[in-house]
């Protein structure tokens, strides 16, 4: 009876290893599989059609598989990459990810710059900067999160200067130090600017890439003056992932695919100007 009683005891330690062994085993398969998957969160367009052009890249060249992530609420992406929900997420620009980092404390980063969807100055009859006349009429957003953004543009095409300790980034019209030209601002809502651009009022008009698309405006081929598209302009889309893993193999190679030249194509040809690599 004692035997017994000592041979079941033995058996079950034996089944409780066995189990544990099994378990540790599916974890580390787990882990191994993870290693080649990638998780990034980014809006539907451009971000996210973007990344679906970038998966086979992924897949071909690194082995990995790209999984992508859909969301609509600006304010829950960030939130996500910090808990670890996702290793990385595409949909903003510089000004936005700092402010969100700011507020929240997130320990997230920036991995690489990718693409900017350009402001732009638009006339009937202003063919070049050059041909800016004095008191031009300049109608823009009123949405005064646009204003330093607008006139960072008009800065560094020489056409006015800010005002000395005021972020051309936070700067509105008040701002304005020198105006040479005398331009002229009017302000309505940027969902009018394409309309009040096709009926050709104003000598020009800022209209925002997303805009000048509806109203088939090629921002590349039609701005009389575009912002840059260089990978310093603090509106460029970025890459994000948590801080201290911008160097991982995965996100490395996400953004040196993202930065591709058949990435590049696939943004020229799609958006026609409306997205715009950087440079």
């Amino acid at each position: 009876m004692k035997g017994e009683n000592k041979m079941k005891k033995l058996l079950k330690i034996a089944l409780a290893l066995l189990l544990t062994v099994g378990i540790v085993g599916c974890g580390s398969q787990s882990d191994s599989s993870d290693e080649k998957t990638l998780t990034v969160s980014a809006t539907l367009d451009p971000h996210a059609k973007i990344l679906e052009q970038a998966k086979p890249l992924l897949k071909e060249k690194y082995g990995i598989d790209l999984e992508v992530k859909v969301l609509d609420d600006y304010y829950i992406f960030n939130k996500a990459l910090d808990t670890g929900d996702v290793d990385a997420n595409y949909f903003q620009h510089r000004p936005f990810f700092d402010g969100d980092v700011e507020k929240n404390n997130y320990k997230i980063a920036e991995a690489g710059a990718i693409h900017i969807e350009p402001f732009g100055f638009y006339s009937k009859t202003v063919k070049s900067k050059d041909q800016i006349k004095d008191g031009a009429k300049v109608i823009i957003s009123n949405s005064v999160a646009d204003h330093g953004r607008i006139l960072a543009i008009l800065a560094d095409a020489g056409l006015i200067t800010i005002k000395d300790g005021v972020k051309v980034l936070d700067a509105t019209v008040k701002d304005i130090a020198s105006n040479p030209k005398n331009l002229e601002f009017t302000e309505i809502k940027p969902e009018l600017l394409a309309t009040s651009f096709n009926n050709g009022e104003g000598d020009l008009v800022a209209i925002n890439g997303n805009y000048a698309l509806q109203a088939n405006l090629n921002p590349t081929k039609d701005a009389v003056i575009l912002e840059s598209a260089n990978a310093d302009n603090p509106y460029v889309n970025i890459v994000a992932c948590q801080k201290g893993h911008e160097n991982d193999e995965k996100i490395k190679a996400l953004v040196e695919v993202l930065k591709s030249d058949d990435i590049k194509k696939f943004i020229e040809e799609t958006y026609k100007g409306s997205v715009i690599p950087v440079k």
